[in-house]
């Protein structure tokens, strides 16, 4: 497997794949099975109903990873610490000056959620180990899951290269979300949750070594332009199905179920629109609530229609 198919394993750098949730009954306390990759693993647990808020009202708050009450605490205790240990950690490996967002306990560690200031645009995640028993943050042993910050720098990258297109694509959600009652994710829950090039409404995963090469150009340069980049990446024309353009929508209104019909007239708008960047297109819509616990919408409800995914886009 490349290394950047692991990043959709959990896609906006830690996604949930809920399982079935019945969302009719108001104040019942309930629990679903879930299925969440967490550091890299998936793994089973248990999904209380209770978390699911509007997503309007999420902002990244609540957001756990499993087994992190402990790390949390001292993460919390010694944020500034880490927050600096992170910071070297991206500025000397990916070349790149971050903004900390979200510190989320986890095991043996703490997650860390960034944002890089100015382009390349992205949000990424490194963790930083901690030893519960002493009690000591590991800032010298800071590390990244394979894959997930280069595939989020190849999504900036990328942006500058299509600047124009990506100008499209941002326009184009902003009219979905007017014309069609759905809206996308807060900046905040993006901000403290997400890992990768993700905005409210859409991310982006990439699958091809062409853009290993396009990050390596920009770590061997930061003065890389982007009509560089963009030269780079028509002499070397890569497959449509190597870059993955999930647009993520959810209801707009509480207490109903995504709208079959509104996501067939949102497919008919991404098929028809001109000037899109180049790449495959999945419409994701879920219901009005996400998980506040693991940022996701996903749930047995939502509509991703195989048999007229992907959209491509050349």
């Amino acid at each position: 497997m490349h290394k950047n198919e692991k990043v959709l394993a959990f896609g906006l750098g830690i996604t949930v794949l809920l399982g079935g949730c019945n969302m009719g009954t108001d104040n019942v306390k309930s629990t679903e099975t879930e299925t969440v990759a967490q550091a890299g693993e998936e793994q089973e647990i248990s999904m209380n109903t209770e978390n699911l808020v509007s997503v309007q009202d999420y902002n990244g708050e609540g957001y756990a990873l499993r087994d992190g009450e402990e790390t949390d605490k001292i993460a919390e205790g010694n944020r500034e610490e880490i927050e600096v240990a992170v910071k070297k950690f991206f500025s000397e490996k990916y070349k790149t000056e971050v903004i900390v967002h979200n510190l989320v306990g986890a095991v043996d560690g703490v997650s860390v959620f960034v944002e890089s200031v100015g382009e390349p645009h992205f949000h990424a995640f490194a963790i930083v180990p901690i030893d519960v028993k002493s009690k000591t943050i590991k800032t010298d042993a800071v590390w990244s899951q394979e894959g997930q910050v280069e595939n989020a720098l190849s999504g900036g990258l990328y942006a500058m290269a299509y600047e124009k297109e990506m100008a499209t694509l941002d326009n184009f959600v902003n009219k979905i979300a007017k014309q069609y009652p759905v809206v996308g994710k807060t900046k905040e829950a993006v901000d403290k949750t997400d890992s990768g090039y993700s905005t409210p409404f859409y991310y982006l995963n990439f699958f091809t070594d062409v853009f290993d090469q396009l990050n390596s150009m920009y770590l061997e340069n930061q003065n890389v332009s982007k009509e560089q980049l963009r030269s780079f990446l028509d002499e070397n024309k890569f497959e449509t199905e190597a870059v993955k353009i999930t647009i993520n929508l959810f209801m707009k209104e509480s207490n109903i179920d995504p709208d079959r019909e509104t996501y067939a007239k949102i497919v008919s708008e991404i098929e028809s629109m001109e000037g899109l960047p180049r790449g495959a297109y999945t419409l994701l819509l879920h219901d009005n609530l996400i998980d506040s616990k693991y940022g996701s919408g996903s749930k047995n409800n939502s509509i991703e229609e195989t048999t007229i995914n992907e959209i491509m886009k050349e």
